[in-house]
């Protein structure tokens, strides 16, 4: 049964857990001023982490790359969020890590090395990327004319706060009545969407883009299925023409999972509906959740009671 006060979901900041509301930021934080954060999102299934050991090793890798460094070690934010979803008493939720550069220690200063880094953490109630009525009949997905930020200057495999490119694209979308949107770079070449990977199947092969993406968990997933399955997948360059020759089109991401599209720009895929390759990498991808894949049981409240 939910803890009435964390129904809503549980959050850990400046050392207490506390309902999802009171999860709160000074306005003076760089966090906030500046997007200087790096952050992980971890799903929780059926009382679950999915792949949590992969997801803390990219979260210490992103802070390490930014140079932000909490108090609190890696066992310690395990523990943390180990213990938002207990108090949430969620069996499926969207659990987030993130570490903010924080405010100056001396008055004024330019210098992150002034500032004190801290770490926020919170558990919500299941969220999906894709609403999953909209991926049962296939993401429709616009392709942005806003172009993604360039690698060299904000390191996509760094999973960082810097969504404005992103959001541009979104706003595109939602003005054409499509459902989300996914970028190119300025030399014309596939990159990802706001807050998910993409992937494309032509003549049965799979390919998702080098460049402009974090190096996604799931994505990362629906590469060993493929593996699995006998389905040829590779990382590689995708041009923007790629796209009006798929046969398919999927998305991939923590939030959702494998997420099938049906709609490219104006261009309808297959008969309208997600394709059978999109729909055999979705199904198995859940089904394996099912039988434990990667799975670390949420330690019960008991179990965190002295952390």
């Amino acid at each position: 049964m939910k803890n009435s006060i964390f129904a809503e979901g549980a959050g850990y900041v400046r050392g207490l857990f506390v309902p999802i509301a009171e999860a709160t930021l000074p306005v003076t934080d760089w966090g906030f001023t500046r997007s200087d954060v790096v952050y992980d999102v971890v799903h929780v299934f059926r009382g679950g982490f999915f792949r949590l050991a992969d997801h803390l090793d990219r979260f210490e890798r992103s802070m390490a790359k930014r140079r932000i460094r909490p108090p609190e070690d890696r066992d310690a934010i395990e523990a943390i969020l180990h213990r938002c979803v207990a108090l949430t008493g969620l069996s499926d939720a969207y659990v987030a890590m993130v570490a903010s550069r924080g405010r100056p220690r001396v008055a004024g200063s330019r210098r992150p090395a002034d500032c004190e880094n801290h770490l926020i953490a919170y558990a919500l109630p299941w969220i999906d990327v894709v609403p999953k009525d909209v991926q049962a009949r296939g993401a429709h997905v616009w392709v942005a004319s806003t172009p993604r930020v360039p690698d060299a200057s904000v390191d996509p495999t760094v999973k960082n706060y810097q969504w404005n490119d992103l959001t541009s694209g979104l706003l595109e979308a939602h003005d054409a009545n499509f459902d989300t949107a996914v970028l190119c770079d300025t030399q014309g070449f596939l990159t990802e969407g706001p807050g998910f990977n993409v992937f494309l199947v032509k003549d049965g092969r799979v390919t998702t883009s080098d460049r402009g993406s974090l190096h996604g968990i799931t994505r990362r997933s629906v590469l060993e299925l493929c593996a699995e399955l006998g389905i040829e997948a590779a990382v590689e360059p995708i041009p923007r023409s790629a796209l009006d020759h798929a046969d398919e089109v999927f998305l991939a991401t923590t939030a959702g999972g494998v997420m099938p599209a049906s709609r490219i720009g104006a261009r309808i895929l297959g008969n309208d509906r997600p394709g059978p390759i999109s729909m055999l990498l979705k199904d198995t991808y859940w089904r394996k959740h099912e039988e434990g894949w990667h799975r670390t049981p949420v330690r019960p409240l008991e179990a965190n009671a002295g952390e």
